[in-house]
């Protein structure tokens, strides 16, 4: 069943038309993976669907809501309430510098949840643990590697108990060395059926993990379908042009 529904998005940026008609759906527990080349609005798209960017056109339900229905955006608490359901991983980590690791993944859950310090504790903790970072609880971001930052990052979207992971890119502010930690982290959520949405770069990931992939190229879907016909056998030039050049 579809808990992501999204049908004819568009976004301008003055003249620039940097969505134009997208559409497609995903369903829970599934990984889609989102390649294409830079530009093509893949970012942009994932930003609108927790409202991040605001769409000229077109709707975005989650679940049985719409956020936005035909360019009509529904009322502010809705929107908090859709989109509380969503966790975001960026690309370059977004953390606070002045808090802890601890620090950093307590904050939301305490001022938009408003759970107590003891349960925040605990699950912060349990969280770390699973990305591989307990030893890194009371440190600041500034001592951590790119990839311990991005670790953080992931667990820091865990503490929400979110329903849809969303990651931008995850590693490409990483050295290639690093990419690694943070690829098994996100494959160890793929196993536990977290529906997952992932624009990224990452070929060996999309082919490997995504249940589907979605090819995107100057603001539309290009093609859409399982890793083993869009790596395998692409039927459209420009997915196969893509793929010549990022495999090659």
């Amino acid at each position: 069943m579809a808990i992501i529904e999204v049908n004819q998005l568009k976004k301008v940026f003055g003249q620039l038309e940097v969505l134009k008609s997208i559409s497609f759906n995903v369903n829970s527990s599934e990984v889609v993976a989102v390649i294409g080349p830079s530009g093509s609005g893949k970012s942009t798209m994932l930003r609108s669907l927790v409202h991040l960017e605001e769409a000229n056109g077109g709707s975005v339900k989650v679940g049985d809501r719409y956020l936005v229905k035909d360019g009509v955006y529904s009322s502010s608490q809705q929107i908090k309430e859709i989109t509380s359901r969503m966790g975001m991983v960026f690309q370059h980590f977004n953390l606070f510098p002045h808090l802890t690791v601890k620090g950093n993944l307590e904050l939301s859950p305490k001022l938009v949840k408003g759970m107590s310090s003891v349960d925040v504790s605990k699950m912060s903790l349990e969280l770390l643990d699973k990305v591989g970072l307990s030893d890194k609880a009371d440190v600041y971001p500034s001592s951590l590697s790119g990839g311990q930052k991005q670790r953080v990052a992931i667990a820091r979207a865990l503490m929400m108990n979110p329903e849809i992971l969303l990651f931008d890119e995850p590693t490409s502010a990483l050295d290639p060395e690093l990419t690694g930690e943070v690829l098994q982290v996100m494959k160890r959520l793929a196993e536990e059926r977290i529906t997952m949405i992932v624009v990224t770069h990452e070929m060996g990931f999309a082919r490997e993990v995504a249940d589907r992939v979605l090819f995107m190229a100057d603001g539309e879907i290009i093609e859409s379908g399982a890793p083993e016909q869009i790596f395998g056998n692409p039927r459209h030039e420009r997915t196969r042009a893509f793929l010549t050049r990022v495999l090659a």
